[in-house]
């Protein structure tokens, strides 16, 4: 790994838990992260794995792991998780659970251990970025 990768505490997971990974640099993007993603690796947005963090109605804070070219239902969500209903948390809740800014979260190291769920469709890559 070349030296000029910021050490991210995903990266800290990774390595504490012998993960093979190939680290990827470009310019942070608020909004369209994952489509620029795509974009400047040259794969399909598909290929793209978005982190999204939401919220129950209890204020439970979870993890989803969707395709960069596919949205969540929260009303789905909400009722695969038998909860009253599902939100996206605030950038600023977001960014306090996990220590990773908003737009460039990683399901990897995050501050607070949540659960995560992931579209069963993503296992079916050969690849994810």
């Amino acid at each position: 790994m070349a030296n000029n990768f910021p050490i991210t505490q995903a990266i800290r997971f990774l390595r504490q838990k012998k993960v093979e990974f190939e680290p990827y640099l470009f310019e942070y993007l608020e909004k369209g992260g994952a489509k620029h993603s795509a974009e400047i690796l040259g794969v399909e947005e598909h290929s793209v794995i978005k982190t999204l963090v939401f919220e129950t109605n209890e204020r439970k804070p979870l993890i989803v792991l969707q395709h960069g070219d596919l949205q969540v239902s929260e009303k789905n969500l909400a009722r695969y998780l038998n909860v009253k209903s599902v939100s996206t948390a605030k950038a600023d809740k977001a960014q306090k659970l996990t220590g990773y800014l908003f737009g460039g979260t990683s399901p990897f190291g995050t501050k607070k251990q949540m659960p995560i769920y992931v579209e069963k469709s993503i296992f079916n890559l050969d690849k994810i970025y």
